[in-house]
């Protein structure tokens, strides 16, 4: 202990070895337990002060130096790149390689792309713009919208609304873009990455209208913007051209003037009563009720009503005829005509849209249209009810036993549904080159349902579905030879399979107060439509599972859906 100048005292002890050492001297009332007391000598130390682990490297090996610094474990590490990032999660699996076939239909690998995951869906190949700062985001939505927008009130099914819209993005370099599709609100979200600001735009479909014509323009549109950029046939399509044929898309005038519309209505409706047996007055009379609806249609849909007041007024004139000719006591066959100017009026394409939807997991846009199904049904019953119900105010006998004798006349029959599935694609404005092959299958959509319903005794029910899944199957690898949509090739085709005959005698049982067989026959009608739309959904999908391109099969296990739990 040592005193220094200045009253001040440095206080210092020894250690074990004579060293100095600078610390506050231990008070007596604060000993260790392991200090030895005095007079005892304290042990010598172990040979090295810090025993090292068994893990530790032997002395005299070196180890390189990592590749960086030691850092938190929360960095990110020096390969890690944000435009190439893994995803943020890899099951124990692993996550399987999607490859999408280049000669597959655009709508195939954007359904496939739209039922992955974000992180999983693989990026393009190659930049399809050349300029790096590319159209402005805002102008590619819109544009998406706008041509959705088309589809969607031309009555394509939702799934296929957003693989268009997703291809469009796509094609402008938008990859992380997000389409949503109800019954009348088309949405798209795009955010560049996971720091940046999402941008969303939606557009309202208000006015739906049928116009197949206007419809394979709009697939011929997105089949050029999504073109692959090592086709020998591409053109680049810049969003300024992608406008400019937009519009003419819009402004071009329908390929049949409301006449032919009208007469084609007439005639669907006489070739529907000849397929239930009748001959050529019947023709003529069921002729002339559907052109009388389809006036009054016209004439209520030019005054601003709704549709639903429309299909009320549109199904009363044939059911006029037909009471009309029971009244004068001709010996034809009154629910013939009664039925045939049904045909005409049954929404079959909002159906198998709705039924569609369903089935590819949008059920919100699946009840809506089913909805507005059940107000066409129901205006069309309303429409026959009452003028049946004035028929029985008049003594009119209506005999809806004596309606159900079975015509086999294969011939007659077969040229009928031909002519019906024509003039039906007539009123839904297709375009020429199209009739024909609808005609065909029309024709062997009746064939086979005859062959199984009316020949071989078979169900009605099961018959529909199979014919009306050949009708899917043929219009789906046609439209898929032509990369275009299915609904010109198959909702004609579907015609002679509507349930015509099941909707009237429904309503007339419940005009008779025999509402159990009329709820009865109603309920058939709702089989037989739901028949048409599964078969027709169920031979599109057998066209895409089986008649892929050569090396879609990773493509097409990338496609799968949830199972629902």
């Amino acid at each position: 202990m040592v005193a220094e100048p200045g009253g001040s005292m440095d206080v210092r002890y020894e250690g074990a070895e004579g060293a100095p050492e600078d610390r506050k001297p231990q008070s007596d009332e604060a000993r260790s337990a392991f200090v030895p007391p005095a007079g005892v000598e304290r042990p010598a130390p172990p040979e090295e002060e810090h025993p090292t682990s068994e893990f530790a490297l032997p002395s005299g090996l070196r180890t390189e130096p990592g590749a960086e610094p030691e850092g938190s474990a929360f960095a990110p590490p020096a390969t890690y790149s944000a435009k190439n990032s893994p995803p943020a999660f890899t099951p124990a699996y692993g996550v399987p390689l999607v490859r999408l076939a280049r000669d597959a239909p655009w709508q195939d690998r954007m359904r496939t792309m739209l039922r992955l995951p974000v992180g999983e869906r693989p990026v393009p190949e190659a930049p399809r713009k050349e300029d790096e700062s590319g159209p402005s985001v805002p102008r590619v939505l819109d544009l998406t919208l706008r041509i959705g927008e088309l589809l969607l009130a031309g009555g394509e099914g939702a799934e296929d609304v957003e693989a268009a819209m997703f291809a469009i993005c796509r094609s402008y370099g938008l990859d992380r873009c997000e389409p949503t599709v109800t019954f009348t609100l088309l949405s798209v979200t795009y955010q560049p990455s996971l720091v940046d600001d999402p941008v969303t735009a939606n557009r309202t479909v208000r006015r739906r209208g049928t116009d197949y014509t206007r419809l394979a323009a709009v697939y011929q549109l997105i089949a050029d913007i999504s073109a692959q950029p090592d086709d020998e046939q591409a053109h680049e399509v810049t969003p300024e051209e992608a406008y400019r044929r937009l519009a003419e898309i819009r402004r071009n005038r329908h390929p049949y003037p409301g006449w032919a519309l009208t007469t084609a209505a007439g005639v669907l409706a006489g070739a529907a009563s000849v397929l239930l047996g009748g001959g050529l007055t019947v023709f003529l009379v069921a002729a002339l009720g559907a052109v009388l609806g389809d006036r009054l249609a016209w004439l209520c849909a030019g005054r601003g009503l709704p549709e639903f007041y429309q299909f009320l007024v549109a199904a009363m004139p044939p059911a006029a005829m037909g009471v009309l000719l029971t009244l004068l006591h001709a010996d034809l066959r009154p629910s013939a005509v009664i039925t045939g100017g049904l045909f005409a009026l049954i929404p079959g394409r909002a159906l198998v849209a709705a039924v569609q939807d369903g089935l590819t997991g949008f059920y919100i846009t699946a009840s809506a249209r089913l909805l507005e199904v059940m107000y066409f049904f129901v205006a069309i019953v309303v429409g026959v009810l009452s003028v049946l119900y004035l028929a029985v105010q008049f003594d009119a006998q209506l005999n809806p036993e004596g309606a159900l004798r079975a015509v086999e006349r294969p011939v007659v029959q077969t040229l009928a549904s031909m002519a019906l599935s024509a003039t039906f694609a007539i009123l839904l404005q297709q375009s020429r080159a199209t009739v024909l092959f609808v005609t065909l299958n029309g024709g062997v959509a009746w064939v086979v349902y005859a062959s199984i319903a009316v020949t071989a005794e078979g169900s009605a029910v099961m018959a529909t579905a199979v014919a009306a899944g050949l009708v899917g199957l043929f219009g789906q690898l046609i439209a898929r030879y032509h990369h275009t949509s299915s609904l010109p090739y198959v909702t004609a085709a579907i015609g002679p399979l509507l349930p015509g005959s099941a909707t009237y005698f429904g309503v007339l049982a419940i005009a008779q107060h025999n509402l159990d067989q009329g709820f009865a026959s109603l309920a058939k009608a709702a089989a037989l439509a739901l028949a048409i739309a599964i078969g027709v959904n169920l031979g599109g999908e057998l066209a895409r599972l089986f008649l892929r391109a050569p090396g879609a099969a990773a493509a097409r296990r990338a496609a799968k859906r949830t199972r629902g739990f």
